[in-house]
């Protein structure tokens, strides 16, 4: 007598079907991937690998810069950050921008408040989430007592970071300050 091989097997089936699952799934992954760009950190107004590899150095030459010199902003305005869910703390002032052209002054000093004229400082403005709209200014000028970046036009509203690194020698400041432009 003849055996009967009418049984049906569905593992071929369901193997074409998981890898039809994996293919599609891929392919999701590497769509929404590459649909937010990755921005880089500017910490330390430096990209984020030299940052990583060299922040022993630049720890020292922040404390060396500390022990002798002090970085304040002068003639802003400065307010409560008033923005819902925002990574900066409510207690923490920010600078308050205004629409259109912005001055920046910074007063660089020794301990007893002596301006120090010959550093090497360069400014950077920045959004927390983007470097599309950064302003970098390099060789900022020494006018009165103290460092001036005038006529940067802000127009887009919302968070900003105002960066400022000062050199002088084996010695490197840094001073970051978080600041906003309300909508209007």
């Amino acid at each position: 007598m003849a055996k009967e091989t009418n049984k049906k097997t569905y593992w071929p089936h369901m193997i074409l079907g998981f890898l039809l699952v994996g293919i599609t799934l891929g392919y999701w992954t590497v769509k929404s991937a590459t649909s937010v760009p990755v921005q880089e950190s500017n910490d330390y107004m430096l990209k984020y690998q030299q940052a990583d590899m060299n922040i022993n150095d630049i720890m020292k030459q922040k404390e060396n810069f500390d022990k002798k010199y002090t970085i304040e902003i002068v003639e802003v305005s400065m307010g409560v950050n008033p923005i819902e869910n925002s990574k900066v703390a409510k207690h923490e002032k920010s600078v308050l921008l205004k629409q259109g052209e912005n001055s920046f002054h910074y007063r660089i000093g020794t301990r007893d408040n002596t301006p120090v004229e010959d550093m090497n400082v360069t400014f950077l403005l920045t959004r927390p989430h983007t470097d599309k709209e950064d302003v970098l200014v390099k060789n900022v000028p020494f006018v009165d007592g103290q460092y001036s970046i005038n006529d940067i036009n802000i127009t887009n509203p919302g968070r900003y970071t105002l960066q400022l690194r000062a050199k002088k020698g084996e010695a490197v400041g840094y001073s970051s300050i978080p600041a906003y432009l309300k909508p209007e």
